[in-house]
């Protein structure tokens, strides 16, 4: 009987939180007491010793720095591996992390798995003839959502899909009855998320309904400006939860009624997954891959990107047919079965071993 399959899983901690780092640590935790794969983490942000550490202070030192820990890590990790599965983000971090795992995996002869997640795909794969050359000598393309996968067609790159993993433990399923309007974003602060969109949607909300309240959890570049533009709109009943562990966030989900999202790019964001599991009836821009798994009107409301008002409107639509929000949400909580770890862990299994060396299956194979 074949022992378990090594895994090295090349993604980065929850150091660096966000969508990779979660479903990195799901992934793995998910893995736990598997009797076919045995899945372990090399981080793309390894921590730094002591010496090293006002380096890491340092815009540019600490990216130097980082190589100098991650190329030995590398190099030492991934010679144990039977397959390599690398997370992807797009731009220069795919030059930073992506990249050099390939290399030393391929420098051992090891299968590689490109997991690639960005919503960036068009105009980072059109833009980089690295990035599409290093997909292409890969032995396999694993993307999250159809959106990926077809663009990744559209430049002749293969790929299976192989969806984000869902919780189903911690995102509990509750009837909204009556639906109020308590509106939650879980949404990093940075550009492609457009948070400014969502907040003048919620002023037109709060306008409507005074007793609105609006949970934003996240950070990030425009954390300073997402708060100056709430204090200029004047909203009230705003409140800023900041980064949230994992862990935790499936609270703000469980107190919020409707979750609303307003990106401007995107792929399969697991946010709207987490809503779907909880029962929050789903308002979202048709930004990249969205659309794959919320069709609107039957899972969700989508509206167009960078359309306040056409978020409004979805929010009030939601509020004053009690029976439509309650049918979308029920249909999107028929939909996360593909997004439990059975119907997951299936997909990666098939994938694995369809990869794997003929020598790495006799050598897990007890004589």
């Amino acid at each position: 009987m074949a022992g378990p399959l090594n895994v090295a899983i090349v993604a980065p901690t929850m150091g660096i939180l966000g969508g990779q780092a979660v479903q990195a640590s799901r992934l793995l935790s998910s893995w736990e007491d598997d009797a076919d794969i045995r899945a372990w983490l090399v981080p793309i942000n390894p921590s730094p010793p002591r010496a090293l550490g006002f380096a890491m202070k340092v815009k540019y030192l600490r990216t130097v720095a980082t190589q100098l820990l991650y190329w030995p890590r590398l190099l030492r990790e991934l010679r144990q591996a039977d397959i390599v599965h690398v997370f992807s983000a797009s731009y220069f971090s795919f030059l930073l992390a992506p990249l050099p795992a390939v290399l030393v995996a391929k420098l051992y002869g090891k299968p590689v798995v490109m997991n690639y997640r960005s919503g960036e795909a068009p105009d980072h794969l059109k833009r980089s003839a690295i990035a599409r050359q290093t997909l292409r000598m890969v032995d396999a393309n694993a993307v999250p959502s159809r959106f990926l996968h077809d663009v990744f067609a559209a430049f002749g790159i293969s790929s299976d899909i192989v969806p984000n993993i869902v919780d189903a433990d911690r995102f509990r399923f509750r009837a909204r009855d009556p639906l109020r309007p308590r509106v939650l974003s879980t949404r990093n602060f940075e550009p492609l998320y457009n948070l400014p969109c969502t907040l003048r949607a919620f002023h037109l909300i709060q306008h409507r309904f005074p007793d609105a309240t609006l949970t934003l959890v996240g950070a990030g570049s425009l954390d300073a400006a997402v708060r100056q533009l709430a204090a200029e709109l004047g909203l009230r009943n705003v409140t800023f939860a900041g980064r949230v562990p994992p862990d935790d966030i499936w609270r703000y989900y469980a107190e919020a009624d409707i979750y609303l999202q307003t990106p401007d790019i995107d792929n399969m964001p697991s946010s709207v997954l987490e809503a779907f599991a909880s029962g929050c009836p789903v308002v979202s821009t048709n930004a990249g891959g969205v659309p794959a798994i919320l069709t609107d009107g039957l899972h969700g409301l989508l509206v167009p990107c960078g359309d306040p008002n056409g978020a409004a409107d979805a929010v009030f639509r939601l509020l004053e047919e009690p029976g439509l929000a309650r049918r979308l949400a029920d249909t999107a909580l028929d939909t996360c079965a593909t997004y439990q770890w059975s119907s997951v862990r299936a997909k990666w299994i098939a994938l694995y071993r369809r990869i794997v060396r003929p020598s790495a299956v006799a050598a897990a194979t007890p004589a």
